[in-house]
């Protein structure tokens, strides 16, 4: 599979995702992103915008099996990843997968869940396996975890450690549908009869593995290298922040940017690929300053200072 033939598929997914999803298109651009880029997504938003609809459609419309976790203060890890039950008829333990094993995973409220519970998911997220009772198991490829958190209520919640969080390729927000998006929702609402819009499979499980392998062809210039990485290293001045974007986010970035050249069927990263994924794949690895905290600095602003004092490669 090529760029182009790569990013027709993409456009394909996006079209078909869009008809049941009521969202900016730019929203599903960039959980594609971190299918394409290998990666995991985060989607921090309100209750009842339609994020599990979301994360359903995706698994849909790729031809992936789906499962779907609610976390809760009592999940254990063992609730995620499956444990051994023991067989009375074969007088033996046997392993009985958990929720875990899907390609694509909706860990939904995931800082609800003790910090025992999220770490379930780290080797997995990281490893593409889990490890029980010292027996590793590889999980199915591809294998993608779309994780949500509500930013509003946070009683009873366990934050994600900064170790979870920089697992996350992208962290991203549905927002609110506009006026004739909202009115769409009323509409389907009232024609009960019709149901839900439905999702069709456009791809199958081997067209995803093929696509996940374009991005590692698109070409990016020496010159775009020392930008994404001059990004990253500005982050790690600036005096709001604490601790700035790590060298793994360097790479997620250099990835993510490959992944968008894909998506809009381009062999070669240009600074505005970089800057169209910069907001979304940095900011949630930033650990502000206490003051910052106290002030409230949105962490999308720390990273449009960054885009806006480094220097853009030019062309000569």
């Amino acid at each position: 599979m090529d760029v182009t033939q790569a990013s027709n598929e993409c456009t394909t997914v996006l079209e078909e995702i869009g008809g049941a999803v009521i969202c900016e298109r730019s929203f599903l651009e960039e959980i594609l992103v971190g299918v394409v880029g290998r990666g995991h997504v985060l989607l921090e938003d309100v209750p009842g915008t339609g994020k599990t609809l979301t994360a359903r459609s995706v698994a849909t419309a790729l031809g992936l099996s789906f499962s779907r976790i609610q976390f809760t203060p009592d999940l254990l890890p063992a609730d995620v990843t499956g444990t051994h039950v023991f067989n009375e008829r074969e007088r033996a333990f046997e392993f009985t997968e958990g929720p875990i094993f899907a390609n694509i995973v909706l860990a939904d409220e995931i800082n609800r869940a003790p910090p025992k519970t999220q770490a379930a998911l780290l080797e997995a997220m990281e490893e593409g396996q889990v490890t029980v009772d010292g027996e590793t198991r590889r999980l199915p490829d591809p294998f993608f975890v779309i994780a949500t958190q509500n930013p509003v209520e946070q009683e009873g919640t366990f934050p994600l450690p900064e170790a979870q969080v920089d697992r996350f390729l992208v962290k991203t927000s549905m927002g609110y549908p506009d006026g004739a998006g909202e009115v769409e929702l009323l509409r389907r609402r009232a024609g009960r009869e019709a149901g839900s819009p439905t999702v069709s499979t456009v791809l199958e499980p081997t067209q995803i593995d093929q696509l996940r392998r374009v991005p590692e062809t698109v070409r990016v210039d020496e010159d775009l290298l020392e930008y994404v990485a001059a990004l990253t290293r500005e982050t790690r001045t600036d005096g709001r922040v604490e601790v700035g974007v790590s060298p793994r986010g360097t790479q997620r970035l250099f990835e993510a940017a490959r992944a968008y050249a894909t998506l809009v069927g381009r062999e070669y990263v240009t600074p505005d690929d970089i800057k169209r994924v910069a907001k979304s794949v940095l900011a949630h690895r930033l650990v502000l300053t206490p003051d910052a905290t106290v002030n409230q600095v949105d962490k999308t602003q720390v990273i449009e200072s960054v885009l806006e004092s480094v220097s853009v490669p030019t062309l000569e």
